[in-house]
């Protein structure tokens, strides 16, 4: 059990990190906060790993590893929770822009929340667990990047490959509340830059040019007829256009038009069947406009599923309803959001056991009379990437660092 002097400090310590975000492959900051705090708890601290990334290792005798992971980059957005701890921060993007910065994802929390379980798992190895504790900060997961990167900087062949990967996700549930989903927890997401190649002209000859702008908007509408006319209906995709771009002035017709689309999906089959419906239809769309060159098609972003391990999910489960008490884990059904854990499971051929933690004002689901009225969204309720979204500190800190430490304990065996 955290004092309340421990608890004031990890409060402090993800204030100050929510105040302070950097964005993906920059969090340097956060990667010496974190390093620093895990020597002086005894942890063999490796940085750098996979760039930013940090690991820590705790042996305690023989006995099974389990990887406890957090993300530690935030996003390009400008806050606006008017907090007296929000970012003011600015940063640079991978296109060299200076763009404000925010934890709009609460990868703060997983930081804060991790750090308190390395506290308190460190304090008591005396008598209440043996093995090994595997703790990983992750650089760069809202660009898919970090995971893989810590993978090929050889995190497995230099600290040992674990025997579990644990790790959760604040999302807008209430705070103490757990959500744990066995078998596809996390939607798979493919991010693709599409350009469309057209001939500019007059906009009072269209004649002597190909429209790219035309082009771009038979291509939108055709691709939303891949999940409503393709997907069979049991399936589960989506198909987001999330960004177009051509042409400087009404009366110019642009040479090229560039579309930024995003795919979700779970099942491996259907995010075949979808990319390759996506591509036939941007290549038929631009032969169908005469289009001067082949489109090009650059995927930018992916993320795999997050596919829970049942057994493993069971064996959680049982250890939060124990620890944390009866009826504090609900079952969220699959997120279409996405994430990069599930590549430090894979790369390890380990069971992945990855859920969300409430961080919403438990007051606003006071009229709550089922797990469907809690899982139903509030009127207004910010969420994840919105300017206005941070969790509440309490009682999601102490929750979140309960079910760490209840999941590494549950994998970790006593003592003899």
């Amino acid at each position: 059990m955290r004092s309340a002097d421990e608890a004031a400090d990890v409060a402090a310590v993800y204030r100050d990190l929510h105040a302070h975000p950097e964005l993906a492959f920059q969090e340097e900051r956060t990667a010496a906060i974190v390093a620093e705090r895990l020597r002086i708890l005894g942890y063999a601290t490796t940085e750098g790993v996979g760039r930013t990334g940090v690991v820590g290792v705790l042996r305690n005798g023989e006995g099974p590893t389990a990887l406890l992971r957090a993300d530690m980059d935030a996003l390009p957005v400008q806050e606006q929770t008017g907090l007296a701890y929000a970012s003011t921060r600015t940063g640079t993007d991978s296109d060299g822009a200076t763009v404000p910065v925010m934890h709009a994802c609460g990868h703060d929390m997983h930081v804060a929340c991790l750090l308190g379980a390395a506290a308190e798992l460190a304090a008591d190895r005396s008598s209440s667990w043996q093995g090994t504790l595997m703790l990983v900060f992750q650089p760069a997961e809202e660009t898919a990047a970090g995971a893989r990167a810590m993978v090929d900087d050889g995190l497995y062949d230099r600290f040992g490959r674990p025997d579990v990967v644990l790790g959760q996700h604040v999302a807008p549930l209430p705070a103490g509340l757990l959500g744990l989903r066995p078998g596809p927890a996390f939607a798979a997401s493919d991010s693709l830059d599409v350009v469309l190649h057209g001939r500019g002209g007059h906009g009072s000859r269209p004649e002597a040019t190909v429209d790219p702008v035309l082009m771009a908007a038979a291509t939108v509408m055709r691709l939303q007829g891949i999940v409503s006319r393709e997907v069979a209906a049991p399936a589960t995709a989506v198909v987001t256009v999330g960004a177009l771009h051509a042409g400087t002035r009404g009366n110019i017709i642009a040479d090229r038009a560039e579309l930024q689309i995003n795919v979700r999906t779970f099942d491996p089959q259907v995010r075949t069947e979808v990319l390759s419906a996506l591509e036939r239809i941007v290549r038929a769309e631009a032969g169908a406009s005469g289009a001067p060159r082949e489109p090009s098609i650059t995927s930018t972003e992916s993320f795999p599923a997050v596919i829970n391990d049942p057994q493993a999910c069971a064996r959680i489960r049982e250890a939060f309803a124990a620890g944390l008490g009866p009826g504090r884990v609900i079952d969220p059904g699959p997120g279409a959001g996405s994430e990069d854990v599930g590549i430090l499971a894979t790369a390890a051929d380990a069971p992945c056991v990855y859920w969300l933690l409430g961080g919403a004002d438990p007051q606003l689901f006071t009229t709550a009379q089922s797990l469907e009225d809690v899982m139903r969204v509030v009127p207004g309720l910010p969420s994840n990437h919105s300017p206005h979204y941070a969790p509440v500190v309490e009682p999601t800190l102490s929750t979140g660092i309960a079910a760490l430490v209840r999941a590494a304990r549950a994998w970790l065996p006593v003592r003899p």
